[in-house]
């Protein structure tokens, strides 16, 4: 038995397709089976249970392929030890990032990383609290970028940057507002962000003793929710960053959180707490400092950097 033999059925198992798991290999389809069948023979069990429209692992392979996953995981740990001897910043990096997060900094995260640090592979994908849980604890990434609360046991948080929130209202609401305040929006329409729990709990923060009679509607993006208030009145919360992608107009529509509310989030690095590639997270930190604004910034991070 080999590594190459178990980084194989790792990757039968995770697409469940002999023709996926071949393609991401980077071998042929009849390579792949072959291999699977000697295993299979050198082991003197059934791994996987093989139909023409499914691939799924038997009782015994499953209790293989958790060992099988173990096993990559600490030799990969070895590889990223020697790394971190080194202080190189090389290998791969997979990061997960929040929907609300990524518009705003992944343009220019991508651009300035790729320039200083030609040789990691660097891969993201945009997911979902959830997802970026499971991913971390299941070794499927690296490092997550999201808002602060992700916590759980086995996870590290680091403070990356702390960003206000913003009340975004329509030009015939803020017009009839003789004084601007939370309670004069009583009767207006609010639209939250779904599925982006800081934004929504500042949203029910801010209108918190209003009406209870008052409509609330949901969309899938900041975006979204800033053309519905245009075109139907009422108001939304919105993130510091996305003031820059306003119009001018919009810009008018704008107003400060002020007073007891829930009116910023903390957005925050997760690793795994068994994770050693110190080096590797500054990397990410610094490339953030090349862009952020730096009052925006954790102090303790600028000042000290990430200490694993």
């Amino acid at each position: 038995m080999t590594l190459q033999q178990l980084k194989y059925i790792l990757a039968i198992d995770r697409h469940r397709n002999f023709a996926k798991a071949a393609e991401v290999l980077g071998v042929t389809q009849p390579t792949l089976s072959s291999m699977l069948s000697k295993l299979e023979e050198e082991l003197d069990v059934r791994l996987f249970d093989r139909t023409n429209k499914s691939v799924r692992p038997t009782l015994v392979g499953e209790k293989i392929i958790r060992q099988a996953r173990r096993v990559c995981q600490e030799t990969e740990r070895i590889g990223e030890l020697v790394a971190e001897e080194r202080e190189e910043v090389s290998g791969q990096l997979r990061m997960a990032i929040g929907p609300s997060i990524a518009p705003y900094v992944l343009p220019q995260f991508i651009r300035h990383y790729t320039e200083d640090y030609p040789d990691v592979a660097l891969t993201i994908d945009e997911v979902n609290a959830e997802g970026m849980v499971h991913g971390l604890l299941q070794d499927e990434k690296d490092v997550a970028i999201a808002t602060g609360g992700l916590m759980q046991d086995g996870l590290l948080e680091i403070p990356l940057y702390t960003e206000r929130f913003w009340v975004y209202l329509s030009e015939e609401c803020w017009r009839k507002l003789p004084v601007f305040r939370p309670e004069n929006l009583e009767h207006e329409q609010m639209w939250i962000m779904k599925d982006v729990q800081c934004l929504r709990d500042s949203a029910f923060s801010f209108c918190k003793g209003r009406s209870k009679g008052r409509q609330i509607y949901e969309a899938g993006s900041i975006e979204t929710l800033i053309r519905i208030v245009d075109a139907n009145g009422g108001f939304t919360i919105i993130p510091e960053m996305q003031l820059a992608f306003l119009t001018e107009r919009q810009r008018k529509n704008v107003r400060p959180i002020d007073g007891d509310y829930l009116s910023w989030r903390r957005v925050s690095l997760y690793v795994k707490d068994d994770y050693v590639r110190q080096h590797m997270l500054n990397s990410v930190a610094d490339t953030f400092m090349k862009f952020m604004p730096r009052d925006m910034m954790d102090a303790h991070l600028v000042k000290f950097g990430v200490k694993l």
